[in-house]
């Protein structure tokens, strides 16, 4: 079971206090107190997993090392040892004490999420020549506690949207080295799967049905994960009765959640042309193409058919390729 939502407490450690403490040895004199170590930082680091946020389904709670106290003879506290929490790459980090939010974008990427105290100053740092026997020191600053809600939103560069049952994850396998789960029964697909066509990352999005924007079927649960998606495969099924109101459902849930989904680039494509007849096809062509000018009809049993889905995946990728170049 993917997950992709969860809220976990984090706590950096405290700063270790400075030491008050005179020198040992023989004809030394002075202060030789040393300070504190600082406490440990929590940071969260973007990796490719897509199932990182898992480990915290259980662990809710993290901390660091506290600073240790500095001691005699200019002896500094040693730092406290930092946490880095591993999330995957698309995830928000939303601060419910501070209410920042923290994006990771790429694979790496590390945030400071909670600064360990800095350790306090011991006598040697205040001795002058009007305190040269100083007793004074500081104490450690606090660590930092925070709420953190940890919000997953795929980053992919072609999602797969449909009603369920619509041939999407058998292309996504079909494409890539990805092996999910198939079968002739709605909601197969129970969690976003993710394969890789050159350098184009393809997410099979879970099938929505008409109320999913309002928590029907897989609900609004995986609508999130089309945001961050740059394009969109929208299917079709030959075997559908009413084609038309299949591409309407779906569309109509996209701008109920978020108008600006509606919005995306898409291709459209009637799949499972190998289930019905040519008369079928053409009919639910002509039906589609009033919505959609340009829809491409395929079976992933058919090459030929399969060419032109590929097609269009490699004018994604070069278009993908050049912009980088230019950047």
């Amino acid at each position: 079971m993917l997950i992709d939502d969860v809220t976990i407490k984090v706590e950096s450690g405290k700063g270790g206090k400075g030491a008050v403490a005179f020198n040992k040895n023989l004809m030394s004199l002075g202060p030789a107190g040393g300070s504190g170590g600082n406490g440990g930082n929590v940071y969260i680091e973007g990796i490719v997993d897509l199932s990182a946020l898992r480990h915290f389904r259980n662990q809710k709670e993290f901390y660091t090392e506290n600073g240790q106290d500095g001691r005699g003879q200019f002896v500094d506290g040693k730092t406290g040892k930092d946490v880095i929490l591993k999330v995957p790459v698309g995830t928000i980090i939303h601060n419910l004490n501070t209410k920042q939010d923290f994006e990771i974008v790429k694979i790496g990427e590390k945030v400071l999420i909670a600064k360990g105290g800095h350790g306090g100053k011991g006598n040697f740092h205040f001795r002058s020549a009007t305190n040269t026997t100083p007793k004074q020191f500081q104490e450690g600053k606090p660590s930092e506690t925070f709420k953190l809600r940890m919000e997953l939103k795929l980053i992919a560069d072609v999602g797969f949207i449909g009603l369920p049952n619509v041939g999407k994850t058998s292309l996504l396998n079909e494409l890539t080295a990805a092996n999910s789960k198939v079968a002739n029964y709605p909601f197969t697909t129970l969690e976003p799967n993710l394969g890789v066509y050159y350098e184009l990352i393809l997410a099979d999005i879970p099938g929505l049905i008409e109320g999913a924007s309002v928590g029907k079927g897989l609900g609004i649960k995986f609508l999130r994960h089309v945001e961050r998606t740059k394009i969109l495969f929208h299917f079709i099924s030959a075997e559908s009765i009413d084609p038309a109101k299949d591409y309407k459902i779906v569309k109509n849930e996209l701008k109920a959640y978020n108008p600006e989904l509606a919005k995306k680039d898409e291709y459209l494509f009637l799949t499972k042309i190998d289930m019905a007849t040519p008369a079928e096809i053409k009919k639910k062509l002509t039906i589609l193409k009033k919505l959609n000018k340009s829809v491409i009809p395929f079976s992933i049993l058919d090459e030929e058919s399969l060419k032109k889905v590929k097609e269009v995946l490699n004018k994604i990728k070069d278009e993908k390729f050049a912009t980088q170049i230019s950047d």
